[in-house]
């Protein structure tokens, strides 16, 4: 169970609290208005953030894995050594997020935004980056073994 509900979680964002290390598990947040949040070591594994405002949060070493994303705006946010194990994060919006060191194995970026996103040693083993936007993005020392890439143009990016 869930340490809070969506609306504390909302209330406690609004008024500037951290949201540290909280249990957020299988949490119904879509649409959840959180931009600039900060919620390091937060699990959120499970969670529906489907079309959630996530920009500019700290979600640093937060554990999302399986989580539903799909349409979230995680643009310019800190999600370094976080773990998006199995997520889904079609259409994401992405731009100019730091995932140094995120676990994206397995996740599903299909058609997400990735300009100007920062991916140093990312793991995206067995992601699936179809119809991603990957222009400027920062792909230095990554695991894109098996990576389903479905772009004709992958060395343009």
């Amino acid at each position: 169970m869930a340490d809070f509900t969506r609306e504390q979680v909302e209330a406690k964002v609004t008024a500037g609290e951290k949201l540290e290390r909280a249990d957020l598990r299988g949490l119904e947040l879509q649409g959840a208005k959180l931009a600039g949040a900060t919620m390091r070591r937060v699990d959120f594994e499970g969670a529906n953030l489907e079309g959630a405002n996530l920009w500019k949060a700290n979600l640093k070493n937060a554990s999302l894995k399986e989580a539903y994303l799909a349409g979230a705006d995680l643009r310019e946010a800190n999600l370094e050594s976080a773990d998006f194990e199995g997520a889904n994060l079609t259409k994401a919006n992405l731009a100019g997020a730091n995932l140094g060191r995120a676990n994206l194995e397995g996740a599903d970026l299909t058609g997400a935004n990735l300009r100007g996103a920062k991916l140093p040693k990312a793991v995206l083993d067995s992601a699936n980056l179809g119809g991603a936007d990957l222009s400027g993005a920062d792909f230095s020392r990554c695991d894109l073994v098996e990576a389903y890439r479905h772009l004709s143009n992958w060395a343009d990016k």
